[in-house]
């Protein structure tokens, strides 16, 4: 779903906190809210992947870009695992964020299909590391991908199966 007003595009997409200390819970609403213009107020649930940590799942409705706001907002928080998406539009790409934090961030541009979009450059460099004997191709087409965070990310994935997903629209 697209919409259009004054100029400024919407888009939507799914925020996923993964696993995040209870004491990190409030401060990860107040973040979400201030990039969104609206309160939040998810239900979080017990992370069973990680003992004493939360999961909470957040759909919202924004200006396209908020993915990339929301991302950079919770980045570098000790002991937070998330995922955000943005869907494409008409006039933009969507984006998939994704954190750990023995990763850090990993950014990818998704397609209207969903595909993983890879710039021509990233994978000209991938090819020339490979080539000079740094690693291999493959390590680093897994990178391009996001591999590393995925495996990382995948049983707090699992372990949250289930849970509810609340819908947060943008003032806009």
């Amino acid at each position: 779903m697209t919409v259009r007003t004054a100029d400024r595009t919407t888009s939507r997409g799914v925020l996923f906190v993964h696993s995040a200390p209870s004491a990190l819970c409030p401060h990860i609403e107040w973040a979400v809210g201030g990039v969104l213009g609206v309160p939040t107020n998810p239900t979080w649930s017990p992370q069973p992947a990680q003992s004493g940590t939360y999961r909470a799942e957040l759909s919202w409705s924004g200006v396209a870009g908020s993915a990339a706001a929301i991302a950079s907002a919770l980045r570098g928080w000790n002991h937070l695992r998330f995922e955000v998406t943005e869907e494409p539009t008409a006039s933009t790409e969507g984006a998939r964020y994704s954190f750990t934090p023995d990763l850090g961030v990993f950014h990818a541009v998704v397609g209207m299909h969903g595909d993983i979009m890879i710039p021509e450059d990233r994978l000209k460099a991938a090819v020339v590391k490979a080539a000079l004997g740094d690693t291999t191709l493959v390590v680093e087409i897994d990178k391009l991908l996001g591999k590393p965070w995925d495996d990382e990310l995948e049983t707090f994935r699992h372990a949250g199966e289930g849970a509810p997903v609340r819908w947060l629209h943008q003032v806009v």
